[in-house]
């Protein structure tokens, strides 16, 4: 089995299940006890508090455990818009931002806010002179994601963090989910105030997540009760996932940078062999060094519908999806390669191959030599029934 659907989910690292598993056998109190087993778990979600802040070079109280991505992008979007209404009802967003981040926005809109979804280029990226253009006086917040999980391209959130800085009152919250481990990320230094991971991206458990909250900044909790996690996420925490979460972090961050240029590689190689033999391929988003993750290749073929390629590629032992996994099993075509000016044609027939940690050059060769089998049948497929 080749294995390359990692934005979708990653497979858990062995030493990630071995802490998962270790202290739901053994230390299995509640953070919020009083007793000897309750201190065991505080100290335990402590210590994998300090280690993912350690990961992304911020303080420890700025880390608050989440569920996921989509609960961090729901916390630090609603939690912001709520707390600072008083401020103003605008929301800045691009057309291209997972459906978290994306539908949250609509949700406000629905509410009463205004929400503007900055366009983009071919490539997927939004212009920095843009989020200062929409600017108003009644700006609380601007949302711009790091990676885009369907075709890669980076987006210049450093850049824009650092135009922000102009601005004081207006918030910068970045959706990490794609890009930790994968790419540097340093969102103290780029003016970044709030920050989502998702821990089942890189090798972590599902169901656990974090937001990184910058000191001294407050949200509306979307959770009331307990007051865990300083007040902004109640609700007993979950010890084991933290846990294990945390040591998925660590490694993601020490195995990312040794092995982010191999995937970089692979996926050039890849596309060149692919360009070679293949009729009719489209390479969607940027291809630079720079200006993509390393792990991420969006390619589309016109006539041919995605799910189709994806069921062939399986029958050949190799997994891939089509878009984002979150809307992989709709009908529609992707908003994101829309946006990005694909036709209807053109973005159903797209796929997405990508990477992880574990990933090896075989399994990419194996991809490269499943897609130059499947392909052409497909289409000859297509040309036979079109006939």
């Amino acid at each position: 089995m080749v294995y390359l659907d990692n934005s979708a989910t990653t497979r858990p690292d062995p030493e990630v299940i071995r802490v998962l598993s270790d202290v739901m056998e053994n230390i299995y109190g509640n953070p919020s006890s009083l007793h000897g087993l309750g201190g065991k778990a505080e100290r335990l979600v402590k210590q994998a508090r300090e280690a993912v802040a350690k990961t992304l070079g911020v303080s420890p109280k700025g880390i608050v455990f989440t569920s996921g991505g989509t609960e961090s992008n729901n916390a630090a979007i609603k939690g912001a818009a709520f707390q600072y209404q008083n401020r103003g009802r605008h929301l800045i967003t691009t057309e291209v931002e997972h459906a978290s981040v994306y539908e949250v926005c609509r949700q406000l809109q629905e509410l009463g806010w205004k929400v503007t979804f900055l366009p983009v280029d071919v490539q997927g990226r939004v212009r920095p002179e843009d989020v200062e253009k929409a600017l108003t006086s009644e700006t609380v917040l601007v949302s711009v994601m790091h990676v885009n999980n369907e075709v890669g391209t980076v987006q210049p959130v450093q850049a824009i963090g650092s135009l922000l800085q102009a601005y004081p009152k207006v918030l910068f919250h970045v959706d990490a989910v794609q890009s930790f481990g994968k790419i540097p990320l340093r969102p103290k230094e780029w003016g970044i105030d709030l920050l989502s991971l998702s821990g089942h991206k890189f090798h972590g458990p599902k169901g656990v997540g974090c937001l990184y909250i910058r000191e001294g900044l407050q949200l509306m909790p979307l959770l009331v009760g307990g007051g865990q996690e300083e007040g902004y996420r109640s609700g007993t925490q979950n010890v084991p996932g933290i846990a294990a979460f945390a040591k998925a972090a660590l490694l993601a961050a020490e195995k990312g940078k040794q092995h982010a240029p191999r995937l970089y590689q692979w996926k050039m190689e890849m596309l060149q062999k692919l360009q070679s033999k293949l009729s009719g391929m489209m390479v969607n988003g940027d291809l630079s060094r720079e200006g993509c993750a390393p792990h991420i290749l969006s390619l589309a073929f016109p006539g041919l519908k995605s799910e189709v390629i994806v069921h062939a590629l399986e029958e050949e032992g190799v997994f891939v999806s089509s878009k984002s996994a979150c809307s992989s099993k709709g009908e529609k075509p992707s908003r994101v390669l829309k946006a990005m000016g694909l036709s209807d044609e053109e973005a159903v027939g797209a796929i997405r191959i990508s990477m992880g940690l574990d990933t090896t050059q075989s399994d990419v060769e194996a991809c490269t030599d499943a897609l130059l089998r499947v392909i052409p049948q497909l289409q000859q497929v297509m040309k036979v029934h079109g006939s």
